[in-house]
């Protein structure tokens, strides 16, 4: 098999491995570790929020650049990302509904919950809005149009470059979520991100290497 397919196999099962512990301990509420409830403000609520959010865009761009080229590596991959990431949003905003927590919280900044740790902005924090940017990672508003109306090798180097640019932000918020969620099964999770996504990149950086582009500065 090729890199690329055990990549898209490890993140499939340790997304339903998550999920399944996820639904263990919900319906068990045995996680010793865990407040009963998080609050709106903690880090495990922010953290579901924010990479929900951040998850949504890349099942976005995994989507339009499946419909933007026919290699089928690429499409592949894209595939995998969306499948994977759609499921974990869902078992976020789950833990949300079963928190009692809001999906949208008016009055948060975007990485707030990650200075929780000092206040460090290298850690994410206090990221500031640009052009629909977010969080770090996103891509922007005129990134997204450019993909769209891309094809073909153009679009496959875009996407991969983006998508390249896109997990790293998301290890990093995934890293602070180990380092500051309570609810086990919400770090478990996010581990799992961090490993998986670190080696989406390995695989997407080849990819890139293979059509003679390099990523994006």
């Amino acid at each position: 098999m090729t890199r690329t397919h055990w990549a898209a196999i490890t993140a499939v099962v340790l997304a339903l491995l998550f999920a399944g512990a996820a639904t263990v301990a919900s319906a068990g509420g045995n996680d010793a570790a865990a407040p009963r409830t998080p609050s709106t403000a903690s880090a495990d609520a922010g953290f579901a929020r924010d990479m929900s959010v951040h998850h949504q865009q890349a099942v976005e761009m995994s989507f339009i650049v499946r419909d933007r080229t026919q290699d089928e590596e690429v499409r592949r991959l894209a595939y995998d990302i969306a499948n994977t990431q759609a499921n974990q949003r869902g078992m976020m905003l789950g833990w949300l509904d079963l928190w009692g927590l809001p999906k949208l919280a008016a009055d948060a900044t975007p990485m707030d919950w990650m200075n929780e740790d000092g206040g460090h902005a290298s850690h994410g924090g206090g990221h500031e809005v640009q052009d629909g940017s977010l969080m770090p990672g996103m891509a922007t508003k005129t990134q997204l149009e450019k993909l769209r109306k891309a094809s073909g090798k153009e679009a496959e180097i875009l996407y991969l470059q983006l998508m390249i640019v896109h997990h790293n932000g998301g290890v990093a918020m995934a890293e602070g979520c180990v380092r500051l969620c309570t609810v086990g099964v919400e770090r478990d999770l996010a581990q799992g991100m961090v490993d998986a996504q670190r080696s989406e990149v390995e695989l997407m950086v080849d990819l890139l290497h293979k059509r003679g582009a390099e990523v994006m500065a």
